[in-house]
């Protein structure tokens, strides 16, 4: 038995991860167990002390809180078993997690700033960002973005991209919503949004669109859930860089089955995003 507890329900990027699971998890005989922390990183705890008790052969967690979920991870080592994270990264570097498979988070934010680049032009503006700081993944989808901005800013004197806000959107669309309401409100002349995975964006779109401002503030989304893909194509969404998560969770299944065949496995297993436009929507047999 694999256990894999997700981040939530609600986002159904972590479905697909544990779907690739369960499917590549047939081919070794194992069967994968799947929970969801919704969010509650004391619920996800507990579930690990369940996992525990259950004697599992490996746990493989979403972290609902990069830094907080160390100490439940730290107690699965001492029951002697493997943890590894996937998608989301542990920061509790006193926490020992065997793999860590992901998107290159950092690289996905570059080509996000790339987008922001494109879509906006010459003449820059004032942009927005809709963060979820609990997440290793997020704060390094922010940093890889923030670098190509302040490189794109350097010595120019008209046309620069500035962020006058910074607001959390919990990575879902609710939230996204009432985050970019706030913003639009103090910042009329707003240019652009980046926002850390899809359902952020889509609540952003949401936001803009209740107010009379949808198509004159360009979105750039990351993830490429299916309903992010269909609002890029419908050019509510300028771009996505797009992650694997089917990938991400077969390459997990087999990172533990090397792992307890007794085989080295790399740590850190990164896969690089790729910036998805309205003409690769275009081209997309599986949207509408």
């Amino acid at each position: 038995m694999i256990a894999f507890s997700k981040m939530n329900s609600n986002n159904p990027f972590f479905e697909v991860i544990a779907e690739g699971m369960r499917d590549e998890a047939k081919k070794y005989g194992y069967e994968v167990k799947v929970v969801s922390g919704e969010a509650d990183v004391a619920k996800q705890k507990d579930q690990i002390k369940d996992f525990i008790v259950q004697k599992v052969a490996a746990i493989v967690l979403n972290p609902v809180d990069s830094a907080s979920i160390g100490p439940a991870i730290k107690e699965a080592n001492e029951a002697g078993i493997p943890v590894f994270t996937c998608d989301l990264q542990c920061t509790d570097e006193s926490a020992k997690v065997t793999a860590h498979i992901a998107t290159d988070n950092y690289q996905g934010g570059k080509l996000a700033g790339e987008a922001m680049i494109e879509a906006l032009g010459e003449n820059g503006g004032e942009i927005a960002i809709l963060t979820h700081d609990p997440a290793a993944s997020c704060i390094d989808r922010v940093a890889g973005f923030d670098e190509v901005i302040k490189a794109y800013n350097a010595g120019r004197e008209t046309g620069k991209i500035t962020a006058v806000k910074r607001l959390p959107c919990e990575g879902q669309r609710d939230p996204g919503f009432k985050a970019t309401e706030d913003i639009i409100t103090a910042h009329g002349n707003l240019a652009g949004i980046f926002a850390i995975n899809d359902p952020g964006a889509l609540g952003a779109y949401a936001a803009l669109e209740k107010h009379g401002k949808a198509g004159q503030v360009k979105i750039i989304g990351f993830d490429g859930q299916p309903d992010g893909l269909q609002a890029i194509k419908d050019g509510k969404i300028y771009a996505d860089p797009i992650q694997f998560p089917e990938k991400m969770g077969r390459q997990t299944i087999t990172a533990i089955s090397k792992y307890l065949a007794g085989e080295e496995v790399d740590p850190i297993q990164l896969i690089p995003a790729e910036l998805y436009r309205q003409a690769d929507g275009a081209k997309d047999p599986s949207l509408n």
